[in-house]
């Protein structure tokens, strides 16, 4: 049986709950392409039944051939692809058949990452206690990833909705992240 990284601290973020809803989303597929052709973008896209994003630092979703998927625009010619858990050989597959002769790669980097849901109306204050990105409506609107610095832990940081992010950290350090998460929420839940 396969443990996610964060299934020891399951109980101490459920504790936050006054202040922060928190979920863990361990095992989601992801699949980190590798491609600078906008042919082979668009190609790959339909592949998978969601358009891969056209601005830098954003994601797309949507339900397509393999269910629930985001690509997310992480770098000039790199996106990471996510979706439901066990979907990576064929989701690697369809898209190593899209970029076709185009060149580029596409790695599984599923077990790198884990992902963790926050949200709630003091989401981004706790977040802006060991992140330097203005998560403020204005600077970073729903649609937006980047990736950052957390605590001095590297993370992909996604805006969801409003009060709602994702962080994807990886599976090494999850838990110096819960424990920070933590740290971060005890000033709220004295008041809460």
């Amino acid at each position: 049986m396969t443990v996610s990284p964060l299934a020891a601290w399951h109980d101490r973020l459920a504790a936050l709950a006054p202040v922060l809803d928190v979920a863990e989303v361990p095992f989601r597929s992801q699949l980190t392409v590798r491609v600078s052709d906008p042919d082979a973008i668009a190609a790959t896209g339909s592949a998978l039944g969601v358009p891969f994003p056209s601005a830098a630092c954003t994601f797309a979703s949507g339900t397509g051939r393999f269910g629930d998927v985001e690509v997310l625009w992480l770098g000039p010619d790199e996106f990471l692809v996510t979706a439901s858990p066990g979907l990576q050989v064929t989701i690697e597959e369809v898209s190593r058949g899209a970029l076709g002769t185009a060149g580029g790669s596409v790695v599984d980097t599923s077990a790198q990452r884990t992902t963790v849901v926050l949200q709630g109306p003091l989401a981004r204050q706790v977040l802006a206690h060991g992140c330097s990105v203005d998560l403020h409506p204005a600077s970073a609107p729903v649609g937006t990833c980047v990736q950052t610095l957390l605590a001095r832990t590297g993370i992909v940081l996604q805006v969801t909705g409003e009060d709602r992010y994702k962080v994807l950290v990886r599976s090494s350090f999850a838990e110096y992240f819960a424990a920070w998460l933590s740290d971060a929420c005890a000033e709220y839940l004295a008041v809460a």
